[in-house]
Formats: C-alpha cells, sequence, structure tokens
C-alpha cells in the first residue's frame, strides 16, 4: 500500500531522498554537477511530494513557481531499489494535479541526457521536448520538456 503526502522541503523523508539524488546526480554529471547543482536548491520548496510504501518514504519531486501559467517540476527521485514500480508516475501525476489546483496550465522541467530513465518517464507521461529555457539555454547535456495540465 501506498500514500503520498503533500508538504514541504522542510520534510525530513524529502530531505533524505533529495541527499540520495544529489548523490546520484553527483556521479552521473560528473565536471557538470556543480553547474546544475546551483539551481536545485530545496531550502524554498513549498510544494513537495512523498511517495510511502509502507511508511518508507521511496520517491519524491517537487514543483515550484516557473511564469504566469507554469510551474517547474524539481527534485524528482527514486532510489534504484524501488524503481520499475510506477512511483515516479505517482508523484508527477500529484505534481501535475497540484500545478492544476494552483491554477496553472503547464509543467516544464529539465533533465540530463544522461539520464534516459527521467527522459522515458518524461516521455510515457505526455511531455514534449521543448527548447532549452531559462539557464539551460546553450547546455548541450540538457534536455527540457513541457505538459499542458489544464484538461
Amino acid at each position: 500500500m501506498f500514500t503520498l503526502k503533500r508538504t514541504n522541503s522542510k520534510n525530513p523523508d524529502f530531505i533524505k531522498l533529495v541527499e540520495q539524488l544529489d548523490a546520484n546526480l553527483a556521479e552521473r554529471d560528473g565536471e557538470d554537477h556543480a553547474f546544475y547543482n546551483q539551481f536545485n536548491s530545496i531550502s524554498n520548496l513549498n510544494h513537495t511530494v512523498v511517495l510511502y510504501k509502507d511508511k518508507k518514504a521511496v520517491a519524491c519531486g517537487a514543483i515550484k513557481k516557473f511564469d504566469d501559467s507554469s510551474m517547474e517540476v524539481k527534485r524528482m527521485f527514486v532510489p534504484s531499489e524501488e524503481r520499475g514500480k510506477g512511483y515516479a508516475t505517482k508523484v508527477l501525476k500529484e505534481l501535475e494535479l497540484w500545478t492544476k489546483e494552483l491554477g496553472n496550465t503547464h509543467c516544464i522541467l529539465e533533465t540530463g541526457k544522461r539520464q534516459p530513465e527521467a527522459i522515458a518517464l518524461y516521455e510515457k507521461n505526455g511531455y514534449r521536448r521543448i527548447s532549452n529555457y531559462g539557464q539551460y539555454q546553450g547546455i548541450e547535456n540538457s534536455v527540457c520538456f513541457e505538459k499542458n495540465v489544464s484538461s
């Protein structure tokens, strides 16, 4: 049995999962990690989701305001031993619902080319590739996506 909890970045389970995410990304990104890490602070995330399986935190994600109609999906993570069970999709769907409830029409996000499982997740869930936005413009390793969540 699983439960989804809407919370914020002060949640200790969210913090623990993000620490695992950061360690994973440091390994994957190598020398590019410092560039990406500067955009991934969790100190002021007010909209985070933690998925619990039998009271154990096994997945997380967050959204933050990007512009007048969009929320940016951030800090999506499922530990390797829990992958392939649909948890990331459940977290993503909850973030999309929350985005809509907050009066926004779109979710946007950035992920890295060295994260093929993340790219597959977003494509499977109806996200379409867009031009790299903001700080990711011109960054070779970045892939950006968008999804209309208003319908």
